[in-house]
């Protein structure tokens, strides 16, 4: 990771940490996933999906995210990576993130070079982790008063997250190669010392599942 990486991961988790009162955090709804996970750490899949209604009652609806990532690619930033929420785990940097048809499309690279992503990675794989969410600050929003389900039409995005449990049955991993054979806990335990854990590592991991 170069040191620009660094101190833009640090950047965007001081300004995270002082603004944390106005975050709302998001699973998506329908089709979310993680689509493919490599050996290398690489992923993609949608933090978002649009059109859908969320287990909060929101909606967030295309061009939500195109004022907020133009001006990350104008000061040559992407929103962080961090892992379940929580500003002080930064586990890798986004290579790509835009808006396609389905939501918001992101691709990253998780940092095997730290004990959390490397503990990401292999829980990923093992499938004991399915989903991405996303960290905002609404900046835009209309609320139906009959419904009340909010369309989020405007947002600073701050971060997508690897999380546990996307809000969705359906928000699940779709693919991640290199997890055959993991069918109890003790196999979990071996394939995350394997993947560069230390044995009190992997054992506290796989508690807290």
């Amino acid at each position: 990771m170069s040191r620009r990486h660094l101190l833009t991961a640090a950047a965007l988790v001081a300004a995270f940490e002082t603004r944390d009162r106005d975050l709302e955090t998001r699973h998506g709804a329908g089709k979310l996933e993680i689509r493919s996970v490599s050996d290398a750490g690489e992923f993609e899949g949608h933090g978002s999906v649009f059109n859908v209604e969320d287990s909060y009652g929101d909606i967030v609806v295309p061009g939500a995210f195109k004022r907020t990532l133009d001006e990350h690619r104008s000061e040559g930033t992407l929103p962080a990576m961090l892992w379940q929420h929580d500003a002080s785990q930064p586990i890798g940097v986004y290579t790509d993130m835009k808006e396609d048809a389905a939501g918001l499309y992101v691709k990253g690279q998780i940092l095997l070079e730290t004990t959390k992503g490397r503990e990401a990675h292999a829980l990923l794989k093992a499938k004991a982790i399915r989903g991405l969410s996303i960290g905002f600050i609404n900046r835009d929003s209309s609320r139906d008063e009959a419904t009340g389900i909010r369309k989020v039409k405007d947002v600073d995005l701050w971060e997508v997250s690897l999380v546990t449990f996307p809000a969705n049955r359906s928000a699940t991993v779709e693919q991640v190669k290199g997890a055959n054979g993991i069918h109890t806990e003790r196999d979990l335990e071996k394939f995350l010392r394997d993947a560069g854990m230390s044995k009190s590592e992997a054992l506290a991991s796989v508690a807290r599942l």
